[in-house]
């Protein structure tokens, strides 16, 4: 109870509360008009210049109730209890305007837009301003139950529509998270592959460009070539970020597009085998098997050392799809094998497919990494 306490007096204000605009000022332009109107057409109201005067302090009241919502709840009901005195007076007549049940507004606005403290001080506020009205106007059991039930019944609407709100902004968030993992994924495995394939292509071309100077110009060409993809596959990601109707855009590479990774004559070699039916996969894993096999070399490519070898197969297994990566090479202990984001990215993929990822090294040396995808997708 204590702790339920302190987290409802610590509640901040919600951050989306809308400004001022045409449906508020139209709100308070009606309240006022009823009020001049009623305080014009009913002879039966007692005192009618000063509780229409009264009644027409709740127009800024009206229109703070989401800026300053205690500020506005306080000064209505600060009128409401100010008319509940007026009827303890002897010979005070009918005080009750219509137009003031505005003010049940005004504490629907207190729990929805105030914070914790302020929703819990206005409300107490409203409770004594109710109670001194019932009071003075000698209410029976039936409208106390009726008139509590009235309060209650603002009050429970503001907080779902005050906790529907923050439901929504907490989803919102959860989604904007999610979409910015997978747009690192996306980006460590774009950029990690073609800038690991320049860094090889470079180092190549420091050795040979003494010994043979005219394969230098080969080397420069592959690693203008890498370049290029890069910045092309760049391009269409920030095409569909920035334009969300957009479609004319690169379709995602799949298994079909892993032979492209083979080299025969590259250090290390790199070897695709596609075995079984592999046309008929879910597109989402169509793309995941192939961004898992590119990270797997570049991870090779990086950290293998003395690797001459890498193979890529790709075979269906049933209802599953699996991806084996092994490499010759041996891995080097240090920071950037241990805690990069690669498997990490590379299980995410996986586990968000309903699939597995194992990665470790193989007995016979060098480095395994293998992926098992439903074929179809997540059931």
């Amino acid at each position: 109870m204590v702790t339920v306490r302190r987290s409802l007096l610590d509640e901040p204000r919600p951050a989306d509360a809308p400004p001022v605009g045409r449906l508020d000022r139209l709100l308070v332009g009606v309240f006022a008009a009823a009020v001049l109107v009623e305080g014009i057409a009913r002879p039966d109201v007692a005192w009618r210049p000063l509780v229409t005067v009264l009644a027409l302090a709740l127009v800024p009241a009206l229109l703070w109730r989401r800026s300053r919502p205690l500020v506005a709840a306080l000064l209505g009901w600060g009128v409401a209890g100010v008319l509940s005195v007026l009827e303890l007076t002897p010979h005070h007549g009918d005080l009750d305007l219509y137009s003031m049940s505005a003010v049940l507004v005004l504490l629907h606005s207190l729990v929805r837009w105030g914070s914790g403290r302020e929703a819990v001080l206005g409300t107490a506020y409203v409770t004594v301003v109710v109670a001194l009205g019932m009071y003075a106007t000698s209410a029976g059991r039936a409208d106390v139950f009726g008139g509590t039930v009235l309060l209650l019944l603002v009050v429970a609407l503001a907080a779902v529509f005050r906790y529907r709100a923050d439901l929504w902004h907490r989803q919102q968030r959860e989604i904007r998270n999610e979409e910015r993992v997978a747009l690192a994924r996306e980006l460590h495995d774009i950029v990690a592959h073609h800038v690991s394939a320049i860094a090889v292509q470079a180092q190549a071309g420091g050795v040979v460009a003494g010994a043979q100077p005219e394969k230098a110009a080969e080397v420069l060409a592959a690693i203008e070539s890498e370049a290029s993809r890069t910045l092309a596959e760049m391009r269409s990601m920030v095409r569909v970020l920035r334009e969300p109707q957009a479609v004319a855009y690169s379709p995602q590479r799949g298994v079909a597009d892993l032979p492209a990774l083979a080299r025969a004559d590259a250090t290390p070699a790199v070897e695709v085998t596609l075995d079984g039916s592999l046309t008929l996969l879910a597109p989402a894993v169509d793309a995941t098997l192939y961004r898992l096999a590119q990270e797997s070399l570049t991870n090779a490519v990086r950290h293998a050392r003395g690797a001459t070898r890498v193979g890529i197969d790709v075979r269906r297994d049933g209802a599953a799809v699996r991806l084996r990566v092994t490499d010759d090479g041996r891995i080097e202990p240090g920071p950037a094998a241990a805690s990069g984001f690669g498997l990490q990215g590379m299980a995410e993929r996986a586990q968000l497919l309903g699939g597995s990822l194992t990665a470790g090294p193989r007995p016979e040396g060098g480095w395994v990494v293998e992926a098992v995808l439903p074929a179809a997708g997540p059931a």
